[in-house]
């Protein structure tokens, strides 16, 4: 490997770290029970965190169910009855290959150990190292096994297999479940989707790369349900979708590559799969995916349950199991590339170039001296009102640069300063985060100039 190689791999190496120490330092992401020596790969959203989370979750539901009319929502339990599971083949399917190292006792994904001869054979076990740094021992592992991902628990106080439940693995499931009682209150006609946000659980042999990887995520999904004959059409359609959400978390569309998942290779229920793969800092891995299910979930359903499940043509009166277009994004992952691409640094100044609409506080606001009471109740009435617009800080700490260069280190785009002119004129100025210009705004138009900032 070249040094230039090296320096760039290096250079990724540090933007993972700065970013996880960025988000700890100023309360966008915890690690998880962190007084009680943590839990592994366990995140908590702070208070930046979970207003940067929110606001990505409500900028997509605007976008895939607010603002169209073939799309409606719901929000299901995390729990389902287990035979959700067995029609949908979970609970045969949902497995990874695990090996295990007989020496340290760690368990690891087959991706993540394997490795191909010149002439495509998988190497020798007797000739891989354990993945652990803290091993490396050599010729003590496993063959591989299936090892079933889902969350298994117990409905009830006794451990006994008739009440045996999992955490859903996914959230798409519910939608499926849900299909005949929403097609009956809603009376929508082909084609529809019904989104969901939400919690899923997976018992990852590896998780890791802080939040890309966990065994507890959210997801926001939707099925789109369409005639058979449709597909190809809507397949294609949602595919741009997805590209212009990309767009609105401010991703660089050149560090995205849309891979197609060759047979043998997708999901046991998919007949086309396209991932949509980010450029991390740890490597080309998925962001989200895009797969056409055909019509096996309802059809599973109904065989299992002995429920009618599917939809009849109010034209034709033709009944038949819908199709399906099923995109999926993770929002842990929205999170995380969100950062990745919004983390610059300009010298001594690190700054969240946050797309406005997306950062946790739209706008802060500062008295010029924290020690003049006139400013400071100027500032302070100007901050209680802006706050009933948007989520606004406070900053009286300090002197006026590091006031700045602070919000400019979690994404606030805006802030407002009240000086001794402001008394004088009623205008306070204004300083764009990216840009570092400053306005002057009359004290009565600021909500109004800042709320059309946001809305460009």
């Amino acid at each position: 490997m070249s040094w230039k190689s090296l320096a760039m791999n290096q250079e990724k190496t540090n933007l993972m770290e700065k970013i996880v120490s960025l988000c700890k330092r100023r309360g966008f992401i915890f690690p998880g029970s962190e007084i009680y020596g943590g839990l592994a790969n366990s995140w908590d959203y702070g208070p930046l965190g979970v207003e940067l989370k929110n606001n990505i979750a409500q900028l997509w539901w605007d976008r895939f169910v607010r603002r169209r009319d073939d799309m409606v929502g719901i929000d299901a339990a995390l729990i389902m009855n287990p035979k959700v599971w067995e029609a949908s083949g979970h609970l045969k399917e949902f497995s990874d290959p695990l090996i295990e190292c007989k020496k340290c006792q760690l368990r690891f994904r087959m991706d993540e150990v394997f490795v191909m001869t010149p002439e495509g054979d998988v190497a020798d076990l007797k000739e891989l190292v354990c993945p652990n740094p803290r091993c490396k021992s050599k010729g003590n592992l496993t063959h591989p096994r299936q090892f079933n991902l889902m969350f298994k628990t117990f409905l009830g106080p006794a451990e006994e297999a008739a009440n045996i439940a999992y955490f859903r693995p996914e959230i798409a499931q519910a939608m499926f479940v849900n299909f005949k009682q929403v097609l009956d209150t809603t009376r929508r006609k082909l084609p529809f989707g019904i989104a969901s946000q939400g919690k899923a659980f997976r018992n990852e042999i590896t998780p890791g790369n802080f939040i890309f990887r966990t065994r507890e995520f959210n997801l926001m999904e939707l099925e789109y349900f369409v005639k058979e004959k449709e597909w190809k059409t809507w397949f294609e359609y949602w595919q741009k979708e997805m590209r212009e959400w990309l767009k609105d978390l401010g991703v660089n569309l050149k560090k995205i590559h849309e891979v197609e998942i060759p047979d043998g290779e997708r999901a046991h229920y998919s007949k086309r799969t396209v991932d949509f793969e980010y450029e991390y800092p740890f490597g080309q891995k998925e962001l989200y995916g895009l797969a056409y299910r055909t019509d096996f979930d309802l059809k599973n359903h109904e065989k299992f349950s002995g429920q009618n499940l599917k939809y009849r043509d109010p034209e034709t009166g033709e009944e038949f199991w819908p199709h399906v277009i099923e995109p999926t994004f993770g929002l842990d992952r929205s999170i995380l590339v969100t950062l990745l691409e919004a983390h610059h640094e300009d010298g001594d100044r690190t700054v969240l170039k946050l797309p406005p609409r997306l950062a946790p506080y739209k706008a802060a606001v500062f008295p010029l001296l924290a020690n003049k009471p006139e400013l400071a109740k100027l500032a302070r009435k100007i901050y209680d009102e802006l706050r009933q617009n948007f989520m606004t800080a406070w900053d009286d700490r300090g002197n006026i640069g590091k006031r700045y260069y602070s919000q400019d280190e979690i994404g606030t785009p805006f802030c407002v300063t009240v000086d001794f002119e402001s008394l004088e004129d009623d205008a306070v100025t204004v300083r764009d985060r990216d840009t570092m210009k400053q306005e002057r705004v009359q004290i009565k138009k600021i909500a109004e100039y800042i709320g059309s900032k946001l809305s460009e």
